[in-house]
């Protein structure tokens, strides 16, 4: 195995697999998972007539990143490698790239969509693969795409149809599930097990060559007091206290306490609600209270110019007021905007939390001009508040902290296109920048090179991402540390995670201590069930389709109210995009700006975005199709559904209670264009 270079321990965690047995790896981050996962495919493109290999990833940068540092190095020479993601052009006819190709890199999205699709170029079957790796697999379960690749796999199984992919998982911890006692954690990491038909393994006879090639951090708690006073947070809750008043919080429904996630949680349903009753001022009410609860939060883990801020940019986004509802908001707002800002500028009450941040960057900096740094916050937006904080604080610049922002790649004004993201990546590599400032994109999966100081700042996650976020403190003597408020909630959630951390050890050694054959059956029984929940599950969601005809539905702008369409206008495009095709709908709404996408498609291209006539709620954007089409693309949760049943509200299109049919290209030109087909 030297021509690989595998240390000891991964040889032992790779044996299983040689041999032809679904396993899952389970290794730390920074154990060397992928490298281990090139030696299984090399030895099996060596050594299995007609070998495919499929490498799934759960997100767009890791093809690229799998491609170019792992597979294509090892066995690009020997093999042909493709990658391919949803924003390349293979994808459109992904059948002929599996057939013609030794190994393909790609997200499990588009092997899913490969699956379900009949046309013969973009069709695969899962019997074409025989190895398929699954990269962090701990997220094979639920509704995930990984889940919806291995749910085929597992019923043709189960069906005794046969060839099968060998499969293999790669994990740096299954985690607990939620689990807080033994046995229910047991039963979770038979759960992945049963989901991948895989048996977990990890080294036995190596464990100190691991604990010295992968050491752990030194934790430490950066605690501080909690702020004395808060005039700022007093200012808003007193605000947001007349809004209450104003909009009379229905009495069967107690707001719990400002400023927390709870009371985003209560203010979401009461949004909701309002919708759904017809009552504006509820649901406007509610809507400004979150915007209000989120500077709370803000000013909780940030500047009190930040949580300023983020209020000021929300009511100066605020273009039309079409009730006393919206006067009566805007006009408090404007009315204690100045004492606001006032407060926001008093130094005496900053919040101490930045002092401490501030105080655990300059230890480690001050000590080394090598040092590199990674501070992982919550909000795409506190990243970016954390981050003008370092480039305006003297005393950071003056320790030569050179700090850039990494965040998922996606399209939207906060995301970052997946080259930027590369590029911030690359620049961290050759010390053009020294500290990261990410949200989670960080703590799985990304090429980061070794840290020697990790901060998590104003985050509560799971064992899995607490896990993976200290992993990156990869360097000899580095520092993992928890910048928090005494008796604050992320303690006791860090404290919640070790125990947790331990319990999933406990029960993967559970699990790997059951005799083969009670596995096999534990395994297939959970197989069993899953199908059936499965079956079960999409009878509920067609029967609730099917529950209302798409002409007995209304669509409202979910902001005034207006009704604005049928749901027998809206088709399903290409098994992705919600529009409208009835060419009426033009008169409900008023075109904007252009709108920029970093990837392009090969059947359409945005146009314009859209939004409300009455009130210029956002609704989404036109889509040019087949350059002959101006198909207006809609976003759900900006809508509001009145049905027979009365009204609702769903984040998802495909939650709406009717059927909604597939789009005809034809059958539009025909009833918009109908001279030019006669």
């Amino acid at each position: 195995m030297a021509d690989l270079g595998l240390r000891s321990y991964q040889e032992e965690v790779v044996q299983r697999a040689i041999e032809g047995e679904n396993i899952i790896i389970w290794l730390p981050t920074g154990g060397g998972k992928t490298r281990a996962a090139v030696y299984v495919a090399k030895k099996h493109l060596e050594t299995k007539p007609q070998a495919k290999v499929v490498v799934l990833v759960n997100k767009v940068h890791l093809v690229d990143q799998h491609y170019t540092k792992e597979f294509e190095p090892h066995l690009g020479r020997d093999y042909t490698l493709v990658r391919v993601s949803g924003e390349s052009k293979e994808k459109d006819f992904f059948g002929l790239v599996v057939k013609d190709s030794d190994v393909v890199i790609c997200t499990a999205q588009i092997l899913y969509n490969a699956l379900t699709n009949m046309e013969e170029n973009k069709h695969v079957e899962l019997s074409d693969i025989t190895l398929l790796i699954i990269d962090e697999c701990h997220h094979t379960h639920k509704d995930s795409a990984y889940n919806k690749v291995m749910a085929c796999y597992v019923e043709k199984k189960l069906k005794g149809e046969q060839p099968l992919p060998q499969i293999l998982g790669l994990t740096a911890s299954p985690g607990t599930g939620g689990a807080k006692i033994l046995e229910n954690a047991v039963d979770h990491v038979l759960e992945i097990c049963a989901n991948l038909d895989s048996a977990i393994v990890s080294t036995k006879d190596y464990v100190s060559e691991l604990k010295q090639n992968v050491p752990r951090p030194v934790k430490t708690f950066d605690i501080v007091d909690k702020r004395l006073e808060d005039p700022f947070g007093d200012h808003l809750k007193s605000m947001m206290q007349t809004i209450h008043e104003y909009m009379n919080v229905p009495p069967d429904f107690p707001l719990r306490e400002c400023g927390t996630q709870e009371y985003e949680a209560d203010v979401v349903i009461l949004e909701q609600r309002g919708v759904r009753d017809r009552n504006r001022p509820l649901a406007r009410c509610a809507l400004h209270l979150r915007e209000y609860n989120d500077a709370l939060l803000i000013n909780d883990t940030l500047r009190m110019m930040d949580a300023y801020s983020s209020l000021e940019e929300f009511y100066n986004k605020f273009t039309k007021a079409i009730d006393g509802t919206d006067f009566f908001l805007v006009g408090l707002f404007q009315e204690h905007q100045v004492e606001l800002q006032k407060l926001a500028g008093d130094s005496r009450y900053e919040n101490p939390k930045m002092g401490k941040l501030e105080s655990t960057l300059l230890n480690l900096f001050r000590q080394s001009v090598n040092s590199k740094g990674i501070l992982f916050s919550k909000t795409r937006k506190s990243i970016h508040c954390l981050n003008d904080w370092v480039l305006h604080n003297k005393a950071l610049q003056g320790a030569g902290i050179k700090a850039a922002i990494l965040t998922g790649a996606g399209n939207g004004g906060t995301h970052m296109t997946q080259n930027k993201q590369t590029d911030t990546i690359r620049n961290f590599r050759d010390n053009t920048v020294n500290l990261l400032i990410s949200t989670s994109v960080a703590e799985e999966g990304l090429d980061i090179p070794e840290c020697n100081l990790v901060v998590r700042y104003g985050l509560l996650t799971n064992e899995i991402a607490q896990l993976q976020a200290s992993g990156r403190a990869r360097a000899q003597n580095s520092q993992y540390s928890v910048v928090a408020e005494k008796g604050g909630k992320e303690v006791k959630r860090e404290r919640t995670n070790e125990y947790l951390e331990e319990l999933t050890k406990e029960a993967i050694a559970k699990v790997q201590e059951m005799s083969d054959p009670d596995f096999r059956t534990k395994i297939t029984e959970l197989q069993k069930q899953a199908v059936i929940v499965r079956k079960l599950t999409e009878a509920r969601k067609a029967k609730k389709r099917s529950r209302n005809t798409a002409d007995s539905v209304q669509l409202l702008c979910r902001n005034c109210l207006k009704s604005v369409a049928s749901g027998s206008d809206i088709k399903l495009l290409e098994n992705a995009h919600y529009v409208n095709v009835n060419p009426d709908f033009k008169k409900h709404y008023k075109v904007g700006g252009e709108v920029m996408l970093e990837k392009s498609f090969e059947d359409w291209e945005p146009g314009c975005t859209i939004s409300c006539s009455e009130c210029d709620q956002d609704w989404g954007y036109e889509m040019k199709y087949k350059k002959v089409a101006l198909l207006p693309n809609l976003k759900i949760k900006k809508l509001a559904l009145e049905t027979p049943e009365g009204s609702k509200t769903v984040k998802k299109w495909k939650d709406v209670p009717f059927t909604v049919e597939d789009f005809s290209f034809e059958e539009y030109c025909r009833d918009n264009f109908p001279d030019l087909l006669d």
